[in-house]
């Protein structure tokens, strides 16, 4: 029940983070996708970085803890379906217009 919970919880705070720097970028790192003559087709890199990075924070708790064979299992598990879910919702998408 514990390692569930822990696995629910660890998969919202990668969804929260993913979304909030996607809305709020702080390294502006953008990939153009399209550019045609009617706008431009984004992606801000940002959140999935960062949700990524606090994925490897957490991984590395759970070696320094002695705990990676149970845990990390989990936690990629979150990890993955916080990033589907995000990219699914469109999180880091940004079209800018010509006009």
């Amino acid at each position: 029940m514990k390692k569930a919970i822990t696995t629910i919880f660890q998969f919202f705070l990668f969804f929260i983070v993913f979304g909030a720097f996607s809305l709020f970028p702080p390294f502006h790192i953008e990939h153009v996708l399209n550019s045609n003559s009617s706008g431009t087709r984004i992606f801000i890199v940002d959140g999935l970085l960062l949700a990524f990075i606090l994925y490897l924070l957490i991984v590395l708790a759970e070696f320094l803890m002695k705990c990676l064979r149970t845990s990390a299992p989990l936690t990629t598990v979150a990890f993955f379906l916080a990033a589907i879910l995000g990219l699914l919702m469109k999180f880091g998408f940004l079209t800018r217009s010509a006009f």
